[in-house]
């Protein structure tokens, strides 16, 4: 698949079937996010996996929009850390969510990534998945099989890019 073709058809996936993914799959999630830009080359990131359905269970209720996490077969939990890059441990993440996104997209999986980062539920991700008091949940990405087909739409590229200066 292409990596254009990806990105312009990806997208947020919220009801997913009753299927386990594979393991070499979610492996190969996970090596995309790894291998994503980081500022420096610091990687402050680190990926919690989570398949077990009680925990899964225990992530939609504290997250007032990820309730189909305990459907999703798989929730992969993203951190930053900022001992590894005190200045961007909160900026790239997203680059390894993006990796990821694409990644399980060209798989044939969906995927929905929600924030969790400065809202009040990162102290529950944190109790409900033993994270250490030094690093920040960032966000959580459920994975599986759609149960879905989505489609959307962008605004016109003449409306939100500018040349040279703003405006122009």
């Amino acid at each position: 698949m292409d990596v254009l073709e990806a990105i312009q058809n990806r997208r947020s996936i919220r009801s997913y079937l009753a299927k386990e993914v594979e393991e070499e799959k979610v492996n190969i999630i996970l090596e995309a996010g790894r291998w994503a830009p980081s500022a420096s080359n610091k990687q402050a990131w680190h990926f919690i996996v989570v398949r077990d359905l009680e925990i899964r269970k225990k992530l939609a209720k504290a997250h007032p929009y990820g309730r189909w996490m305990d459907q999703s077969p798989v929730v992969i939990v993203v951190l930053g850390d900022p001992e590894k890059h005190p200045k961007y441990h909160l900026c790239d993440p997203h680059n390894a969510v993006q990796n990821m996104l694409l990644a399980a997209f060209s798989l044939g999986l969906g995927t929905c990534w929600m924030g969790v980062r400065d809202a009040s539920i990162e102290p529950e991700f944190r109790e409900i998945l033993d994270i250490p008091e030094n690093l920040r949940v960032v966000c959580a990405v459920s994975v599986g099989y759609s149960d879905v087909d989505r489609s959307s739409s962008r605004q016109p590229i003449e409306n939100i890019v500018s040349r040279d200066k703003f405006g122009k």
